[in-house]
């Protein structure tokens, strides 16, 4: 999926692009309305898109762009790495978490195994806001990724936006 209309490196736009697959979301009191897009950065490419809830189960927007990421390649979730190209990052509304509940893989941790070999896999994480503690409590995300090499960098401005749309559906 080219993104000739989006400029190389325009993390503004990257990220309202993110924020439109937000809003796809079904609002829930028990989930985060996030949106990714994951994309080659040295070729400015989208790879995929997702959004909190798009595919069956209780899925959340990382776990969607690579889950589609891997189904387009016939590959499983968990080997979508051998399918990433060297400068691939992704944008995220919301920090991936680092939690789950029991039988779920934290996004945090399927970014992380898409590092194969040390030079595939996840290079950078662009987020629009922290996760707020209110279902996993304190989230090590950008602990566990900044750790493993992969850089977590805030993109400004779209904070009011993204929380908004995230916690659409919580009681207020």
């Amino acid at each position: 999926m080219a993104s000739n209309a989006i400029r190389p490196l325009d993390h503004q736009t990257y990220m309202r692009l993110a924020l439109s697959e937000a809003q796809k979301s079904p609002p829930k009191p028990t989930n985060f309305c996030v949106g990714a897009v994951l994309v080659d950065e040295g070729t400015n490419t989208i790879l995929a898109t997702g959004y909190t809830l798009e595919l069956p189960g209780n899925t959340h927007a990382e776990q969607c762009c690579l889950q589609k990421h891997a189904s387009a390649h016939n590959l499983p979730e968990e080997s979508v790495g051998k399918a990433l190209p060297p400068d691939t990052v992704i944008y995220t509304t919301m920090e991936p978490c680092g939690k789950r509940s029991p039988g779920n893989t934290p996004c945090v941790d399927r970014i992380l195994r898409t590092k194969l070999d040390g030079k595939s896999g996840i290079k950078k994480v662009y987020i629009g806001v922290t996760e707020p503690e209110k279902f996993a409590g304190e989230n090590v995300g950008q602990t566990k990724l900044k750790e493993a090499g992969i850089e977590c960098i805030h993109v400004p401005g779209f904070e009011e936006q993204i929380l908004k749309v995230a916690t659409a559906g919580h009681e207020k």
